[in-house]
């Protein structure tokens, strides 16, 4: 009996041995905040795309593919899930965005992690013999490993550039001049290169494109030479975009708008700048590096005779972000606004973090060697859900409707056939981080897609087919489509326990998964010993509009490997901190200003240098290291000279500067 036993044991573990031996392997290459139009074979004209262009030609490139969320969290979860961001209540980016005072609802109560009980496509693929990996943005707040991942390289990055982030000294080593796309990409030829021999699912969540908007400095450079050799672009660079949920902005009120943007006008008008052309250097380097990753994964997978047997599957967790979730500002260089502002997703209206077209509509190519027909474009609607059920079919593994339940399996369209989906549906029940839009929801049938606004109740419809830049709204000229899409969205809220925002009142509070804007006072002993730590720690100079909300600046004994330091910290995103003197430069000998400065592991600010009110110097610091800086001020001997030095924020929180010196020296 027990022969009998061990030999049917022995046949069934060959059986699947041999099943495992003939899957084919998976690459999902998921991009963060890659708008639709960001790709060359997507219509744009100003990043290349070699790679992923070649994709296309040899894949089936989808017109009306959706992100679940125009945030990354929830969009993400969904991929591996198979369900709706309502129906888990993962419904926004983990940890969220803080409420602020000035709006009327308190956020919905949300998860901040992926659910334990829900079972990954990761571990599904584990469970049929797949080694499995995660490399980038998982942004779940779990390590990967504990939802099915073998292996997972992930975390935030502060900057492109090593060093990136604390957490990547032991698992991305890298040195000075590496860049992180690179890296990360390197991480993942290695693991394909020692699973070769078994199937693999290569998650691979790369950070890019998202900020830091900090591109390969080489890349940057052929971009620079790129955008001088372009005729100029017409129209304007930014247009102001109205939340269609807030008040009514007269002529008149926007023009007033347009020349000066700041808090007020950002949260009183509900208004806020939209990049509208695609011209960032910086981020066409970032695009570009991120084409070169695929590039070389594929060419690994040809090395190793393994592209035929590999489905490949490229798009993003969201659209472009065109809107920035900083304030426009009438002063800011250039390269500010390269950083704070992505790209345009033209002709799709919005960005991420608003239910417009520009916000939810990606990029998705999918490769599927002997199967997919090369250079096809199918018009199948396709969301975030359907990954799932689709892999599991491609591979031939057992569906398991109970878990994806909200995917579709679009197979079907992958082999050239007819594919209705269905309805999409969209939930965000909070506030955005890009442009304060209201919480809201929105549904995509046919051609149709309807958007409630949660605050008012307001709707808008337009006809995808004939107005993709949803600018002509039909929900009083069409009120029967109106009705019906608007049923089927409350119907569907209902189905999967949507929760929703609700109204603040006097003895309201805050759901417990809510963060809570505070804003900061300084401390008295700060406004009171800050300009006499100046005083001791520089003799002569003084200090003006300083605070922040991360730290308290003052003299530190020890910082970064020395000792006796000075830190400061910008007002506000807008107001920088500012050091100052005034000196008479003496005759007869070579005078110079010299200072060194640091950054915080967690942030990184931008130094102005002026001398008589003119700047020499606007310089981002932000590598954790000591750097060193010399103003030569012989040229103005026997005159009095004014000096500033400013701590500025790009972005906030951490945009603290240390100093480890300011010096004036005569010789």
């Amino acid at each position: 009996m027990n022969r009998i036993v061990l030999f049917l044991f022995i046949c069934t573990a060959a059986i699947q041995g041999a099943h495992a031996s003939n899957l084919p392997n998976v690459v999902f290459f998921l991009v963060d905040d890659l708008g639709q139009r960001d790709v060359g074979c997507y219509g744009s004209k100003f990043y290349d795309t070699p790679a992923i262009d070649q994709l296309a030609r040899e894949g089936v490139l989808f017109d009306n593919a959706y992100s679940t969320c125009h945030v990354c969290s929830p969009s993400r979860a969904s991929i591996l899930t198979g369900k709706y961001p309502a129906r888990t209540d993962l419904t926004e980016w983990l940890g969220g965005r803080p409420e602020r005072d000035f709006e009327e609802f308190h956020s919905a109560p949300k998860l901040m992690a992926l659910p334990d009980e829900e079972i990954t496509l990761a571990e599904t693929l584990k469970k049929h013999g797949y080694a499995t990996a995660n490399y980038g943005k998982a942004h779940l707040r779990k390590d990967p490993k504990t939802y099915g991942f073998d292996e997972a390289i992930h975390g935030w990055v502060r900057s492109y550039y090593h060093p990136f982030s604390p957490q990547y000294s032991k698992s991305l080593p890298s040195k000075e001049g590496d860049y992180y796309t690179d890296k990360l990409t390197d991480a993942a030829l290695d693991f394909i290169q020692r699973h070769k021999d078994q199937p693999f699912f290569v998650h691979m969540e790369h950070f890019a494109v998202h900020d830091p908007i900090q591109g390969r400095k080489d890349l940057v450079k052929k971009y620079e030479k790129k955008l001088a050799s372009l005729p100029k672009q017409d129209g304007p660079d930014y247009i102001l975009e109205g939340n269609p949920d807030g008040p009514p902005i007269t002529p008149d009120e926007l023009k007033a708008v347009e020349k000066n943007q700041g808090v007020e006008n950002a949260q009183t008008k509900r208004v806020w700048w939209v990049k509208q052309k695609q011209d960032n250097i910086e981020f066409a380097g970032m695009v570009e590096s991120m084409d070169e990753s695929l590039g070389r994964i594929r060419a690994k997978l040809k090395e190793l005779g393994l592209e035929h047997n590999t489905i490949v599957i490229f798009t993003a967790d969201n659209g472009g972000m065109s809107a920035s979730n900083q304030y426009l500002a009438s002063n800011l260089s250039r390269a500010d606004l390269n950083r704070r502002f992505a790209s345009s997703n033209l002709p799709l209206r919005g960005a991420k973090g608003w239910n417009y077209e520009g916000g939810i509509r990606v990029p998705l190519i999918v490769h599927w060697p002997g199967t997919t027909k090369p250079n096809t474009t199918s018009q199948a609607m396709v969301t975030g859900t359907d990954f799932y059920p689709t892999l599991l079919e491609m591979l031939g593994i057992p569906a398991m409707p109970k878990q994806h339940i909200d995917g579709k399996s679009f197979v079907s369209a992958l082999k050239g056939r007819r594919h209705d989906r269905g309805a999409i549906y969209w939930h965000f029940p909070h506030y955005s981080n890009h442009g304060y839009q209201s919480p809201g929801g929105a549904i995509r049938l046919g051609n149709y897609k309807l958007l409630e606004y949660y605050e008012n109740g307001t709707v808008q419809l337009f006809d995808l087919e004939n107005d993709i830049g949803e600018r002509n709204d039909l929900a009083k000229k069409r009120p029967d489509v109106t009705r019906k899409l608007t049923r089927m969205l409350h119907a569907w809220r209902k189905e999967v326990d949507a929760k929703m925002p609700f109204r603040k009142t006097t003895t309201s509070r805050p759901a417990p998964s809510s963060r809570i804007f505070k804003v900061r006072k300084k401390s008295a002993a700060v406004s009171k010993n800050l300009p006499a730590a100046v005083a001791k720690f520089a003799p002569g100079w003084k200090v003006r509009t300083w605070g922040g909300p991360a730290v308290k600046p003052g003299i530190r004994a020890s910082w970064g490997g020395r000792k006796n330091i000075l830190v400061t910290h910008p007002l506000s995103r807008e107001v920088p901190c500012v050091l100052f003197r005034e000196f008479k430069v003496p005759t007869g000998k070579k005078t110079a200003l010299e200072f060194t400065v640091n950054s915080h592991i967690n942030g990184n600010w931008k130094l102005i240098v002026r001398i008589n009110g003119e700047e020499v110097l606007a310089k981002d610091i932000e590598e954790t290291r000591w750097q060193e800086f010399r103003f030569d001020l012989s040229e103005h001997a026997g005159r009095m000279v004014s000096l500033e030095l400013e701590n500025q924020a790009t972005g906030w929180s951490h945009e603290t500067g240390f100093w480890s010196r300011i010096e004036v020296i005569s010789e």
